[in-house]
């Protein structure tokens, strides 16, 4: 394993004197996201985070190296803040998402708060909407 994924070391039994190799590798417990009912665990997926936040800033003016930083730094955050106990709760992680997007581009936190926060109706859109504008005049 050439790759630095695993230790390899030669051997020898002490009581034959069979010289042989083996391999050591890390077995690390995965970094879980436990889903909004509390109970279901799945294993955290970047490839889930990139897909929401790419569909979010579809059409906007943000370059993929950008969009690459940006998943990069939700990911970081993520585990920094799951640290202890290796996983995260979604409405954390939806939180950092929201809160990135707010910073690099309104439209964007707008189209994934929308699916974020379940808008029922056009007056939760609007009040979202206003409270990005309360927050830019402060």
């Amino acid at each position: 394993m050439a790759s630095g994924e695993a230790i390899r070391r030669r051997r020898e039994c002490v009581s034959c004197g069979y010289r042989f190799t083996s391999y050591e590798k890390i077995d690390e417990k995965p970094f879980m996201v436990v889903k909004s009912d509390g109970k279901r665990r799945e294993p955290f997926d970047r490839t889930k985070l990139e897909r929401g936040i790419v569909r979010a800033l579809e059409k906007r003016p943000v370059s993929p190296s950008m969009i690459e930083n940006i998943v990069n730094d939700i990911e970081d955050q993520a585990i920094m803040k799951g640290k202890t106990n290796r996983e995260i709760l979604t409405s954390e992680l939806g939180e950092l998402v929201l809160k990135r997007l707010q910073q690099v581009d309104k439209v964007a936190y707008i189209r994934f708060a929308s699916v974020y926060k379940h808008f029922e109706n056009l007056d939760e859109f609007i009040n979202e909407v206003n409270s990005l504008e309360g927050e830019k005049s402060e």
